[in-house]
């Protein structure tokens, strides 16, 4: 049976302080966990995840709302859209990411510039490259199954699948790839061998040289990716 987590329960005799909030500030955890691991979640998504009712996702969500922890979207839909409008999705913000990665950014980092001072520069890019490369295998039969014109579409629902809340659009000099989410960007800022190799690999899923505009790692709002048109297949030349 699913845990209403949200409503009155055992600790709402306690008062509305302390104890009550302490209670549910772990499942509030796990509600921005699993937005965190999943990417952008629509209530449903969350309350199947978590074996929780829906009711107690929202208000859990409201909440986090509250705090500044996620921010609410308009589902993206990819397409045949049905009748009604697209469900509303839950994101984190900067600040909720930024109390997830705190810790697990600075270990990163830590490693990352030992690495650097023992082995070079050339052993950090190395390990960039070696990161990335699970992904090009993953999706590659996606990008290469899309048909022409449609592959940066294919790989940012791959992208958005994976977490990083990812769409293609149409631009007068071909598409740009948006991602909305890297779980990376605090480590990239000092790093940014990590956005280079990513770049490589979207240059060869698609075929062509692609640049890259801005970058979370850079402060910006998104990560955003040049892909230019006629995009002819892998190898770019």
């Amino acid at each position: 049976m699913r845990e209403d987590t949200g409503g009155p329960g055992r600790h709402a005799a306690q008062g509305p302080t302390a104890p009550e909030n302490d209670a549910h500030a772990g499942t509030r955890n796990k509600v921005a966990r699993s937005i965190l691991e999943h990417g952008p979640s629509t209530a449903a998504d969350l309350a199947e995840r978590l074996d929780l009712t829906a009711a107690a996702v929202r208000r859990h969500l409201d909440a986090l709302l509250a705090e500044g922890v996620v921010e609410a979207r308009q589902q993206r839909v990819y397409g045949h859209r049905g009748r009604g409008r697209p469900a509303k999705v839950f994101a984190l913000t900067d600040t909720g990411r930024g109390s997830f990665h705190q810790e697990y950014d600075v270990l990163a980092a830590d490693a990352l510039h030992f690495l650097s001072e023992v082995a070079g520069e050339d052993a950090v890019m190395a390990f960039a490259r070696t990161r990335v490369a699970a992904l090009e295998t993953k999706y590659l039969p996606v990008v290469e199954s899309a048909p022409e014109g449609k592959r940066a579409e294919a790989l940012a629902e791959a992208l958005s699948a994976d977490g990083y809340a990812a769409n293609a659009r149409q631009t007068p000099g071909g598409e740009q790839l948006c991602q909305h989410h890297c779980p990376v960007a605090h480590v990239a800022e000092r790093f940014p061998q990590l956005c280079e190799a990513e770049a490589e690999v979207f240059a060869r899923l698609l075929g062509t040289h692609v640049q890259r505009l801005a970058t979370l790692a850079h402060g910006d709002g998104v990560c955003t990716t040049h892909v230019p048109k006629n995009v002819t297949g892998r190898n770019p030349a």
